[in-house]
């Protein structure tokens, strides 16, 4: 049997795992943007992203324990997580389309900053002020990338912006979810819904433009497997030990992004990028560790000085 230390571990890099797995999901939607409208690969990410998605559904222990219902309660709010994820896949996949790899990957990093901010109004959260402060500078961050006022200002920065509040707005929600539905239930829900909507994107910007032969047909699979197994992986991986673990290994991230954007696309924003990326990060760290202070003292005070150790 793995100790705590070892599962931990594991999950870790399984979740490392997930983060390139995402940014070569990105890679491929960059290399087929060319030809592809944004809805009509979105479209295609999500249907061939439902494989994964069964995969982790049908490995779900929790869902045959509950007799294999596919029916929620809450199935409106499902599919309009999934709909709220087309917006969000629609701008960043036309992000990915117009600016550098790094550039646009590291704005989406915003998403935990409009977690956070989201967590109030929607989940009636408490945030104190060094949550706010974290937010504060991380958005700081965003801002520099982003360069309001410079010559490097393209509106094109804001899509990834628009995708990073549109995917805080769906984890929110899921958040929201009856406790005893299995997550990659809630995840088969949206990653329908988003091939629906997708469709339904394409087919009013024009419909679509079909694909081009058996290489594009192949990095087209490859990018929905990508990235409905990384989703996979961060079940399993969130399930084998507490998200405050696995979170601050969240913004490698930014480092994959950039080191596969100069490896493939030879493109290395490090102006553009640079102290923002940095700021970015250390708004999300923040939050992180002030998270784990505020769940440390929780458990303290549900335990009392008197129990015994």
């Amino acid at each position: 049997m793995q100790s705590d230390s070892d599962r931990t571990g594991l999950a870790i890099g399984l979740s490392l795992v997930a983060l390139l797995l995402f940014d070569a999901m990105g890679l491929i939607i960059k290399h087929l943007s060319e030809h592809y409208s944004p809805a009509e690969l979105s479209a295609y990410r999500n249907f061939f992203g439902l494989v994964p998605s069964a995969i982790a559904l049908w490995s779900s222990r929790a869902w045959h324990a509950k007799g294999r219902q596919l029916w929620m309660r809450q199935w409106k709010v499902g599919c309009l997580r999934g709909m709220i994820t087309t917006l969000a896949q629609f701008c960043f996949y036309m992000s990915l389309g117009l600016l550098p790899f790094a550039t646009a990957a590291t704005i989406g990093y915003a998403d935990a900053l409009f977690m956070t901010a989201l967590a109030v109004p929607l989940l009636g959260e408490k945030v104190g002020k060094a949550r706010w402060l974290a937010v504060g500078i991380g958005f700081a961050g965003v801002v520099m990338i982003m360069g309001p006022g410079s010559q490097s200002f393209t509106p094109a920065a804001l899509l990834p912006l628009v995708a990073a509040f549109c995917y805080a707005l769906s984890g929110v929600l899921a958040r929201r979810m009856d406790a005893d539905v299995p997550s990659p239930l809630i995840n088969l829900y949206g990653t329908a819904t988003s091939v629906v909507g997708a469709s339904l994107l394409t087919l009013a910007l024009g419909g679509f433009s079909g694909i081009r032969g058996p290489g594009d047909l192949g990095w087209i699979v490859a990018m929905g497997m990508f990235g409905g197994s990384a989703v996979l992986l961060l079940v399993i991986s969130f399930r084998m030990t507490q998200q405050a673990n696995l979170a601050p290994f969240h913004y490698f991230g930014i480092l994959f992004a950039f080191v596969l954007g100069w490896i493939f696309y030879d493109e290395a924003p490090v102006d553009d990028l640079m102290p923002g990326a940095v700021l970015v990060a250390a708004g999300g760290l923040l939050i992180v560790w002030r998270e784990r202070q505020l769940r440390r003292a929780r458990l303290w005070g549900a335990r009392g000085p008197h129990t015994r150790i």
